[in-house]
């Protein structure tokens, strides 16, 4: 699943493609502390293992995309 964050005074946004094996009810739930300021910064590992912290304060916006197994290739009829 992908993760979009939007960042306060930058129009650049933040793209984490996070691992297949991640749990979307435990990002959601670590995207949801960091926005209700009970945890100063969202980490968040991505897909190759990297971790990255974005400061809770400076959260625009969070954008959760769908899983792996959800997304579509090709043209739906």
């Amino acid at each position: 699943m992908d993760v979009r964050i939007g960042v306060i005074h930058t129009v650049k946004e933040i793209e984490i493609e996070l691992g297949s094996d991640a749990d979307r009810g435990e990002v959601r739930d670590a995207i949801e502390s960091a926005l209700s300021g009970t945890t100063q910064t969202l980490w968040l590992t991505d897909r190759n293992g990297r971790d990255h912290a974005v400061p809770a304060d400076k959260i625009a916006w969070v954008e959760l995309g769908l899983a792996e197994v959800e997304r579509r290739i090709g043209f739906v009829h």
